[in-house]
């Protein structure tokens, strides 16, 4: 795994996007406080869904308003059929880690 940001970086709520070893990576926090990393490019529109929002479990694409579950990178709403991968994920000592060569 990879130290990917600091736990700070990333409120209840929020997501970041990252680059770790060439992959598009975003970290989001969801509600309830749980450290999540998918794929950055929405299956869609292939914009970044880190500068989507955060809801409940999901982030919401900014642009045609897809919502991907956190958990497991499929879809919640149209216009998004196609699942982003979801990477291994772990935070410790302050810092979130992702693995962006295994997804879940």
């Amino acid at each position: 795994m990879l130290a990917a940001c600091a736990s700070a970086d990333v409120p209840a709520g929020s997501a970041l996007r990252v680059v770790l070893e060439g992959v598009e990576v975003c970290v989001a926090r969801a509600d309830d406080g749980t450290v999540h990393a998918v794929n950055d490019l929405c299956t869609h529109g292939e914009v970044s869904l880190a500068e989507g929002e955060v809801l409940g479990c999901a982030i919401e694409c900014w642009l045609h308003g897809s919502a991907f579950s956190l958990e497991t990178g499929v879809p919640e709403s149209p216009p998004a059929f196609e699942p982003v991968a979801v990477y291994a994920c772990d935070e410790r000592d302050g810092t979130v880690f992702v693995d962006p060569t295994t997804t879940k």
